[in-house]
């Protein structure tokens, strides 16, 4: 083992190194390229990102005063544990089969459990429902449940001994702001509403864990909103709640207590635990602007679910990874809870396989990766601190200008909250179908042999698109983001056509191997059947060899000095056999190809989605 002195003198052989010492020495390896278009990128937040950071950095961060240990910057517990609930959602058609469920799943690991339910109720059926719930060895989430209800049965098994309100723990939420966001309009009238949520609050405070009103900021990603736009608009409800129940004489103190938030988890690993981590520095500073004082101020609740917008239909055993990572960033960043979606979520009901690789993967990350046992990981990294503090600062922004312009609901009925977030989404958009972003299976590496279209149930593959007959104002557009190539697909399977892709490699080795390789992962993502090649000598050879395998395009894989020369002979010895197509864009020779009867041109610049669309029409129509 070294000893101290030892340790000192190794050190003395590195000496530090200043800022101006490292960007000169980065300026030297970039050769005269643009240091801000090499290595800075912008989010989609609008955050300069640099490719590192240092401790200085951290000196001019405005959030290097909040202290985790007090006003529960991070945790809603004492902030030593890292420890979360791992909850599982079970969507409620029988009632018992239900209970049954939830039992089942608390045995083999869950501690939360998340009850949907879209159907009326009556409190008879809730009394029934609530016999033998264990609530002393689980936290339970009543989505759905009409809170008059369930306060009634809770508070007489709470007189009558059967239940001890300090061991109620969870939510019966009422999201009067989402249902508007939603639908386009209040479910009620606006007033009585209010009124019936104040009595809910009094009538809760016996039981000081169940939470009451609920913000689902998730609704937000899946219709494409920012991080920073997920936060801001989360709080913009929550201080529009604040300032509505407060007409009613319901304390500020007991509001923020009763609220808990519903995020989603995005894909950007890094981005989403500084999201996490900024919104409990957001809620402190929400709750100080209303005079709360740090030690009034309730412990931020959040329920993380893995995304939504991220999952796929197509390649589905992918959904696995996008959740284990995405699971792994909510917890280093310290949520309370978490529902990771099971893989097969998007296109069936989940089956018991999948709904238990979702428990499962939580449960790894406790008992073998121990991310329960380290507060606050993140802490101290140059890098998470400052984008911590840099969506704060974008979000706080965001969240005061709503405020001016008189608060969430003014700016939902005047459109631009969702104009501001189809704006992102469109963005977004064209980043996936050109394959800037990718989503792995459906825009890039694609199985062009995966056929969903049989196992898909088609209400669950799109978001359900709400009515806006009736709607005041133009509801959230919830989807996912595959959609778009997964419409692609399902038409091939659907027209029971197989398209053929092939390859005629000729020419340049390392070039035409490239190409290839570039356009057979572009048709694949169509679920083309892709025929790929060593090499032609001649394109003649290419050629026979295309029509034997009955192609419906053939791409030409070569140089762009050799696309000269043979691209106009390739589309003569072709003719109408096959769709000639170019792979890549030689921009030189761009007017002699197209005369030469090729119009057809794949490369990294290509709208692949809106490419692929164009060879469905071609091919599909015969």
């Amino acid at each position: 083992m070294m000893k101290d002195d030892e340790t000192r003198k190794l050190f003395n052989e590195f000496p530090p190194i200043s800022t101006p010492e490292w960007e000169q020495a980065i300026l030297k390896d970039l050769k005269g390229a643009d240091y801000a278009k090499k290595l800075i990128w912008t989010s989609p937040e609008g955050i300069q990102v640099k490719p590192y950071y240092r401790a200085e950095d951290l000196e001019k961060l405005k959030s290097s005063d909040f202290n985790p240990l007090e006003f529960g910057f991070l945790k809603a517990d004492d902030g030593r544990s890292n420890s979360w609930l791992i909850r599982q959602d079970i969507e409620i058609t029988d009632f018992d089969q239900a209970k049954e469920k939830a039992l089942w799943f608390i045995e083999r690991g869950a501690q939360s459990i998340g009850f949907n339910l879209e159907e009326p109720h009556t409190a008879d059926e809730v009394r029934e429902f609530f016999k033998d719930l264990p609530f002393d060895k689980a936290e339970f989430n009543f989505e759905g449940f009409m809170p008059s209800i369930v306060l009634e049965v809770l508070h007489e098994m709470a007189d009558n001994g059967n239940l001890n309100p300090e061991k109620v723990h969870g939510s019966c939420e009422w999201d009067m702001l989402g249902g508007f966001s939603l639908y386009g309009s209040f479910e009620f009238e606006t007033d009585d509403e209010l009124g019936e949520i104040a009595d809910w609050l009094e009538k809760s405070e016996r039981f000081p864990d169940l939470k009451i009103i609920g913000i689902h900021g998730r609704n937000f990603h899946q219709a494409g909103a920012t991080i920073a736009q997920e936060l801001a608009y989360s709080f913009a409800q929550a201080s529009q709640y604040i300032d509505l129940l407060s007409d009613f004489s319901v304390p500020t103190e007991l509001i923020a207590s009763k609220i808990s938030f519903h995020f989603a988890i995005g894909s950007n690993y890094f981005m989403e635990i500084a999201k996490f981590r900024a919104a409990r520095m957001l809620w402190s500073r929400l709750l100080e602007a209303y005079e709360l004082d740090k030690s009034e101020i309730p412990p931020m609740q959040i329920h993380a679910e893995t995304s939504r917008w991220n999952q796929t239909v197509y390649d589905p055993y992918v959904n696995l990874l996008r959740n284990t990572t995405e699971a792994m960033s909510a917890a280093l960043a310290g949520v309370d809870s978490m529902t990771v979606l099971p893989f097969d979520f998007p296109f069936e009901v989940p089956t018991e396989f999948a709904e238990r690789i979702a428990r499962n993967q939580q449960v790894v990350l406790k008992e073998e990766a121990y991310f329960d046992k380290v507060f606050d990981p993140a802490a101290g990294s140059y890098y998470i601190e400052t984008l911590t503090s840099s969506i704060a600062e974008v979000a706080w922004k965001l969240l005061q200008e709503i405020e001016e312009a008189g608060g969430y609901t003014n700016e939902f009925y005047e459109g631009r909250i969702q104009d501001a977030i189809v704006s992102a989404a469109m963005e977004r958009d064209q980043n996936i179908a050109h394959r800037r972003e990718t989503l792995l299976g459906t825009n890039q590496y694609p199985n062009p042999e995966d056929e969903m279209l049989q196992k898909a149930d088609s209400d669950r593959v799109r978001a359900k698109i709400m009515d806006t007959d009736m709607a005041e104002a133009q509801p959230l557009n919830l989807y996912r983001a595959a959609e778009g190539f997964e419409a692609i697909r399902f038409a091939t399977e659907r027209s029971g056509v197989k398209p053929v892709a092939f390859m005629l490699t000729i020419g340049h080795l390392a070039m035409r191997k490239a190409r290839a390789t570039f356009a057979c992962n572009f048709f694949g993502c169509a679920g083309y059947k892709v025929i790929d090649n060593p090499g032609f000598s001649t394109l003649e050879e290419g050629i026979d060899a295309a029509v034997k395998a009955k192609a419906d395009i053939v791409v030409l894989c070569s140089s762009d000095d050799e696309y000269a020369t043979l691209g106009a002979a390739f589309a003569a010895a072709l003719g109408t056999k096959a769709i000639p197509v170019i792979a890549g864009y030689p921009k030189e020779i761009m007017d002699q190809l197209k005369s030469a009867g090729i119009q057809h041109f794949i490369h990294v610049r290509s709208n692949v989605l809106q490419t692929l669309s164009t060879f469905n029409s071609l091919i599909l129509k015969k």
